[in-house]
């Protein structure tokens, strides 16, 4: 299989953390908390704390019930934090979008060039559409975010669903200007791919074997030099590392010790994204998982068990964890997106234990933007 061409060629990786703005946090899988519940304070809480401890990215997931608006959140922790940049999902269709190129340029100021964007193109809150529709879609508000990001004049645009004319472009200045925010995109069906390989600049995966993971990534490159394009990829994945591996695995068990399955399924269905082609691979691997719901060594599967999205977690002691993540180095992986239960817990054992061991990036410094540059083939082999 070719390597993939990515455009962080040097081994050095973006870790970032996550914020449950969707109510996605617990002591026990399936088990509500009061006190972890979706609320300010304490998402706020698990920004500063992974600003302090030098992860170089957080995740602010957009989700509808319950939760809280993340591009508004983001500008709150703009000013509260030191050096951490924060990675806001945007479900694309739901801001017409000069008013939300200007609220990201906005953003984009106050935390003096800190922001990046996930592009969603899920279903709108009460709304069903069909893949092509929402892809589409997509597809026109990221380029004319993008037009509007780099423009100095009026712009005219006609499309399939904006039309508009504007005299100027000035409000939607944002601070970096090297063609704006940096753009991750997680999606695993054609048009999601597509979509990614024309427009963004980080491809992200949910956890699968290495096999498939890269089969992935070398697809991906391909697609993407068929634009004139590079990107790079990043993975979205849970942790559970303690100081031995008997004990990392006990975490595990404990963590869906309470889950009534039932339950399980109810609160995957609540999710936007529960019947997509990512979460549908999830679930079929799982089915192929070991007693213990290993898809394969260190990757336990037992979180999709009630939660849509990413389900599996890395596994392990400090040195068990820190070798699978090397090798999704290795493979061309530049960034991960780490969370575990409770999240403000899991986020001071991974800094205590991993995450000075690794060599450290901010994606959104690498200059190689979304201009055609030449590839950069990936020449480290996976370590064995």
């Amino acid at each position: 299989m070719p390597p993939p061409s990515i455009r962080t060629p040097d081994r050095k990786v973006e870790v970032a953390w996550f914020s449950a703005l969707c109510n996605e946090d617990c002591e026990f899988l399936g088990v509500q908390e009061g006190s972890l519940r979706s609320n300010f304070a304490h998402c706020s809480d698990l920004v500063k704390r992974s600003d302090a401890l030098g992860y170089q990215n957080i995740l602010l997931p957009s989700g509808w019930v319950p939760g809280q608006d993340a591009m508004t959140f983001a500008a709150a922790m703009a000013v509260q934090t030191r050096q951490i940049n924060q990675l806001v999902a945007l479900r694309m269709g739901e801001v017409w979008p000069p008013m939300l190129a200007r609220a990201i340029a906005t953003v984009d100021h106050i935390a003096q060039g800190r922001l990046t964007l996930n592009i969603i193109s899920s279903d709108l809150p009460g709304l069903k559409e069909s893949n092509e529709d929402r892809y589409a879609r997509s597809s026109e508000v990221i380029q004319i975010l993008q037009k509007l990001w780099t423009t100095d004049g009026p712009l005219e645009w006609k499309g399939r669903y904006y039309n508009f004319s504007l005299p100027n472009c000035e409000a939607a200045k944002p601070y970096q200007q090297n063609g704006g925010p940096l753009l991750y995109f997680g999606g695993i069906s054609p048009l999601a791919q597509e979509l990614c390989a024309k427009h963004c600049d980080v491809f992200l995966m949910w956890p699968e074997t290495e096999e498939r993971l890269a089969a992935t990534m070398a697809g991906m490159s391909a697609l993407a030099e068929k634009h004139g394009r590079v990107i790079d990829y990043g993975l979205r994945i849970h942790v559970i590392v303690r100081e031995t591996e008997g004990e990392a695995r006990a975490a595990a068990k404990r963590l869906i010790s309470k889950l009534d399955l039932e339950k399980g399924r109810e609160i995957k269905a609540r999710s936007m994204d529960a019947q997509s082609a990512g979460v549908l691979r999830q679930d079929e691997l799982r089915k192929r998982a070991d007693p213990d719901l290993f898809i394969e060594e260190r990757i336990w599967s037992g979180i999709g068990l009630a939660r849509s999205g990413c389900g599996s977690a890395i596994v392990g002691d400090p040195d068990q964890v820190l070798a699978k993540m090397n090798r999704y180095m290795d493979m061309g992986i530049r960034a991960f997106i780490l969370s575990g239960y409770p999240h403000l817990d899991e986020c001071d054992l991974f800094a205590k234990h991993v995450l000075p061991r690794l060599p450290q990036c901010r994606l959104n410094e690498v200059q190689n933007r979304r201009v055609a540059n030449p590839v950069t083939p990936l020449t480290t082999a996976p370590r064995k």
